[in-house]
């Protein structure tokens, strides 16, 4: 067949570690063979970061920018161990974190369901999406080791120069302190973000936070959710008879675990980036949950939920066979694709990326499947096929559907 041809480039951002070989196959096996694949690209591994001085993670959210929509390899965020590892000048920011504070957006988070790999909560028969808060919080937090005793304050410094303070503590002896912080404009983009998400999937959405505990910090998250609800979404949902409540968030995992799922839940930044892997984990595995960050301004960016699958990845680098779930970073380029294809009315496009879900899918379902799926499955006799082997089944399945 003639390969599909894209008139836009997408943004490519290359990652580290097992899932960027997966990438490399992914695009040999599953894209290339197919279509002209047409991407600007980006080595966000983390030696390349390091050379550029985290440069390229600035530079692939602004090309984000100018192309409308990007798709995004799974990428270290380093710790101490990084640090020594790679040789690192300094331990260099999340990009996940750096990528959506300069697109201002909410990553939603879904599972993907298919037919043998059941939910450990018996009761969820529906995919429960996570709406994440995409800025701020720990992700953009600042630091310090308190060497000893003395006294530690928030000092706000208004324009006229006038201090306000407050008080964190007194210390006795070291410690650690850590300060945090957001935007009104960030939240009420993550709150319209919800809002509109709901309307367009028709599901209820929950918002929950600790405004109990937080009652300036999380507090204003619930206001500003409260304010434009009440304002310019409550005859909306109404009329599409859905609904929008909040509880606090010890409250919202209660409830989850009782629920039967198909509603959006929408948490801050960390109880998203937790709460989404806990709900990709017990519908049956990390690699298989969706994840996009939409801006308010038209900007999206698909990736995979989880890491880079560290462990395999030294296995591989030995010589020995693994057997690592790229389905959900698979499903990153076909979300890209596809709204590549939506925004440039390139519908052989849009359609190749849900010929390559399905083949995904039916992959499984006929017991094709990596190890961290057979091991769950109740599907009788799986076949476990490597890192490659599964990719390779994948377009089998592919070229009959096409």
């Amino acid at each position: 067949m003639e390969k599909i041809k894209m008139t836009t480039p997408l943004v490519e951002m290359d990652g580290d570690e097992m899932t960027r070989i997966l990438w490399q196959m992914i695009k040999d096996e599953l894209l290339c063979p197919f279509i002209e694949l047409n991407t600007e690209y980006y080595d966000l591994g983390l030696k390349h970061r390091n050379d550029t001085d985290d440069q390229v993670t600035i530079d692939s959210a602004e090309a984000t920018k100018k192309y409308g929509v990007a798709v995004k390899c799974a990428t270290i965020t380093p710790n101490a161990a990084r640090m020594s590892e790679y040789n690192l000048k300094q331990m260099w920011k999340s990009p996940n974190g750096t990528i959506r504070a300069m697109l201002d957006g909410t990553v939603f988070r879904a599972p993907i369901v298919v037919k043998g790999i059941e939910p450990c909560v018996k009761n969820w028969e529906k995919p429960i999406t996570l709406a994440r808060h995409a800025y701020g919080d720990v992700y953009k937090g600042s630091e310090m080791k308190i060497p000893g005793a003395g006294k530690a304050e928030i000092v706000f410094t208004a324009e006229d120069g006038t201090e306000t303070r407050e008080l964190i503590h007194e210390f006795k002896g070291p410690g650690i302190v850590q300060g945090m912080h957001n935007l009104n404009e960030s939240i009420e983009s993550f709150a319209r973000s919800c809002f509109n998400y709901a309307l367009d999937t028709h599901q209820d959405l929950w918002f929950a936070t600790k405004d109990t505990i937080s009652k300036k910090y999380d507090h204003t998250f619930k206001d500003i959710f409260q304010e434009i609800y009440d304002k310019e979404y409550d005859a909306r949902f109404k009329e599409a008879g859905i609904e929008y409540f909040y509880t606090l968030i010890d409250d919202a995992v209660a409830r989850v675990m009782k629920a039967k799922g198909g509603f959006i839940w929408a948490c801050k930044n960390y109880d998203g980036d937790v709460m989404s892997d806990m709900v990709s984990s017990a519908f049956g595995s990390l690699a298989m949950m969706t994840s996009v960050l939409v801006s308010p301004h038209g900007y999206y960016e698909y990736e995979a939920a989880h890491g880079t699958v560290q462990r395999h990845y030294y296995k591989h680098l030995k010589g020995e066979e693994t057997s690592t779930n790229s389905v959900a970073t698979i499903f990153a380029w076909t979300g890209a694709l596809r709204k590549r294809g939506e925004l440039d009315q390139n519908t052989a496009l849009s359609d190749f990326a849900d010929k390559l879900e399905k083949a995904c899918v039916q992959t499984i379902e006929s017991g094709k499947m990596t190890k961290d799926l057979a091991l769950i499955t109740s599907i009788e006799n799986p076949v476990v096929l490597s890192s490659e082997g599964f990719i390779k089944a994948i377009r089998e399945t592919l070229e009959s559907l096409l």
